[in-house]
Parts: structure tokens; sequence; C-alpha cells
């Protein structure tokens, strides 16, 4: 079952100037520890031509659109033509992607969000990997740390993956779209152009292309 959890089963690592951050790797949230070190070393390579620095440890291209009222916290990429919309939060250890979208009080922390992914509006973001046009509704967020402070696994169906990390919110494979005022649980993973209904409450894998409606109304998309 892993290999639908794979990082290849879930994205296009075309779409993502932290391609190389994925090298050697089979499972994409064992990418999570490694996100800041690895953007001072590829922020520092980046071409000044196209990107300008902003502080310590903050690239950003000169085609992106920065709202004047955004914070923005290193170490952090953003790419070209991304959006930055008035009052979003970027924590830091943030990679942002060609097109996306940060919206109006969107708070990010240590996450890679892929080029052309949209979290537009009130969104969660933290420890998670967003990918190539994912897209959050108003409100949904991720959760990135269990009441109890163990470490986070991953469901995927009767088998528990062990991630060893404390901090895991979610991974959303290509397409992923999530419904407005959705709770994504740690530990949760969607394939491919899976589909959120509105309100949910998802834990664990949701397989590509399904439809989740509720823990136990999970249908495949004809």
């Amino acid at each position: 079952m892993t290999n639908q959890l794979s990082v290849s089963a879930l994205f296009d690592l075309e779409k993502t100037i932290a391609k190389d951050i994925f090298d050697g790797i089979d499972l994409p949230f064992k990418v999570l520890p490694l996100i800041s070190d690895f953007i001072i070393k590829l922020g520092n390579s980046l071409d000044e031509e196209i990107f300008e620095k902003r502080g310590e440890n903050i690239w950003v291209a000169k085609s992106a659109k920065i709202a004047p009222t955004a914070y923005l916290n290193g170490p952090l990429i953003i790419d070209e033509g991304a959006e930055i919309r008035h009052c979003a939060f970027i924590r830091g250890s943030a990679i942002i992607g060609k097109g996306a979208v940060i919206g109006n009080s969107t708070e990010v922390k240590n996450a890679i969000v892929f080029d052309k992914a949209q979290v537009p509006h009130y969104n969660y973001v933290g420890d998670s990997i967003l990918g190539y046009m994912a897209h959050m509704g108003a409100g949904a967020v991720t959760s990135n740390l269990k009441s109890d402070k163990s470490l986070v696994t991953v469901s995927v169906g009767k088998e528990k993956v062990e991630t060893g990390l404390k901090k895991f919110g979610a991974i959303l494979g290509n397409y992923a779209d999530v419904g407005c005022n959705s709770v994504l649980c740690p530990g949760t993973m969607l394939g491919q152009s899976c589909r959120v209904y509105p309100l949910s409450m998802v834990r664990g894998f949701v397989p590509a292309k399904h439809i989740y409606k509720n823990k136990n109304d999970i249908v495949e998309i004809k």
C-alpha cells in the first residue's frame, strides 16, 4: 500500500523549484525536517536576475506579487508569478511555487507549495506539502500536532505507516481539492485529484481520484 504514498504517485516534480529535495526520497513526509536547510542552500544559488534577496534567507522572485501587509519570515523562497495576498503570514521554512496563491490571513509554516497550488482564504498550512494545482477552500486547515503529542502515523486501510515525526500536517497530491472549513488531521495524505467535501474531518490516506464524503463514504470518481 505504501507505493500509493510515494513521491512519484503523488507529485510531478517538474512542477516545483524544490524538486531536488526529493532525490532518493520514497515517502514525501521524509523531506519535512529538511526544508529549512534546503531553502538556504537553494536560495544562495538562485539567479539574481530573477530573484531578489529580502532580509535574512528570504528570496522573492521579482515577478511575484507581495501585498504590503503580508509578513514574510525566512528561510523562504517565493517563485515567479506567485501571489501573496493581504495579511498572509509566512512563518518560515516555506517554498512557494510558481503562480501559487497564499491568500488573505493564510498562515504557512514549514511547507512546500507546488506551482499553481492555492490556499486563498483563511487557511493554515503547517508541516505539509501541497502538490501541483492543489487547492484548499476557505477556512480549510491542516492540523499538524496530535493532542497527546505522540508521533504521527498515516493510516492506510488497516495498516499504519510510521513517520517518526511529531509534527506532520497533510500531503495533498496534484489537483487535490479540499472543501471549505475542512480539517485535515495529522498524517492526512490525499492522492492525486481527490476531492474532500466541505466541513469534513479527514484522517489517514484517501486514494487518488476518490471523493471523501465522510470516513464511511469514500467513492471513486468515475
